[in-house]
């Protein structure tokens, strides 16, 4: 089974339990981290050493966690996603955020010239800042200036095979390959000696485990250097409008970003894939689906943090009681809502964004 961490496809989790070993949250992990959404409403579905990383924690170790953004357009839900988990441990565990600016892979994956990169990490990274994350308890950097992560790529290439990238990845052009690399240089740099972070956890989506796997691989091997394996967690994938994969940046209309305005949302949530059945009158008689409705899961997984709500709003859908036009209407207001306070907290950090992706670092 290959998994392209470059694709949109939806990945059948139960095969990454039974054929990669990804571990199952555990209830003590879930009761660690009560009052946070990611938990509490199960959208952190599985890890990889989630558990080592939290005993070295209560051992009052120092931790890190490590993550990215690939520059080719504005945050998505997906990215949010990751963002409000990089921000959950920040603020938990006190733990240092590494987050690459991986312009390397947008030239790589989607030809994106390293100035265009430029331009769309200084929206990324304020909404990122929006988000809450402390940019004085963080390390944000772009590949391509970040040396000590193409010579960490250096080392780890002497030590990779091509069958070892076909195995995981798929046949690939090279860049494909490179970009990778790259990414195990991204994930141990919090463990370069100028860090010492011995501990790192590496927040990702299911599609992005082939690079765990080959970073957890590479502890193992006699590079020259100490490493640790870093720890993973997997959220759940946010399926896109049309119900039929992730939600990508290669299907404009099929996924939100955060800077969509309220005609646009309309028009995305209204052409949007539901669980409703063909008519009215046969909602009404049979009930609709929630459960595999892309426009309910935005307001559960996502925006509504009222818990009542959701759960009245589940129940009329599945009774007939809830029209989809209805519950569009309803999940539209809520999310403007969310993203008017978003997009005002951008704004505010947009200067120090800038000022971040054109060449002020943070670091110890």
């Amino acid at each position: 089974m290959n998994i392209n961490p470059w694709g949109s496809e939806i990945i059948d989790v139960e095969k990454l339990y039974a054929e990669f070993g990804l571990q199952h949250i555990t209830p003590e992990m879930s009761e660690f981290f009560k009052g946070e959404l990611a938990f509490d409403r199960g959208m952190l579905i599985a890890h990889r050493g989630f558990d080592e990383y939290l005993k070295a924690f209560r051992d009052g170790k120092k931790v890190a966690v490590m993550s990215g953004i690939k520059p080719t357009g504005p945050f998505h839900l997906g990215s949010l996603q990751t963002a409000q988990e990089l921000v959950m441990l920040q603020r938990r565990l006190k733990a240092k955020v590494f987050y690459a600016i991986a312009d390397l892979e947008a030239y790589a994956d989607n030809g994106s010239t390293y100035k265009r990169s430029e331009e769309v990490a200084i929206g990324n990274v304020a909404d990122l800042l929006a988000t809450g994350l402390d940019e004085n308890n963080a390390y944000i950097y772009r590949q391509t200036r970040e040396m000590r992560v193409i010579q960490l790529a250096n080392i780890f290439a002497r030590h990779t095979t091509k069958a070892t990238m076909e195995a995981l990845y798929g046949e690939r052009h090279m860049g494909l390959y490179l970009a990778a690399l790259v990414q195990m240089g991204d994930i141990y740099l919090p463990q370069h000696e100028d860090f010492g972070f011995s501990h790192v956890v590496v927040p990702v989506g299911l599609d992005q485990d082939p690079h765990i796997r080959l970073a957890r691989d590479l502890a193992s091997k006699d590079t020259g250097i100490k490493l640790t394996a870093p720890a993973s967690t997997y959220h759940k994938i946010i399926l896109s409008l049309d119900g039929q994969n992730k939600m990508s940046k290669r299907n404009p209309d099929s996924m939100l970003t955060l800077y969509d305005d309220e005609k646009t949302l309309k028009r995305k949530l209204a052409n949007a894939f539901t669980g409703g059945r063909e008519s009215a009158e046969e909602q009404r008689r049979l009930g609709g689906n929630p459960d595999i409705c892309p426009v309910y899961h935005l307001g559960y997984d996502m925006f509504d943090t009222q818990e009542e709500r959701n759960k009245e709003r589940w129940e009329r859908c599945k009774s007939g009681r809830l029209l989809c036009g209805e519950c569009k209407k309803d999940i539209v207001e809520i999310i403007m809502q969310r993203m008017k306070e978003h997009k005002e907290r951008r704004d505010e950090k947009e200067h120090i964004a800038r000022e971040i992706v054109q060449g002020r670092f943070y670091s110890d």
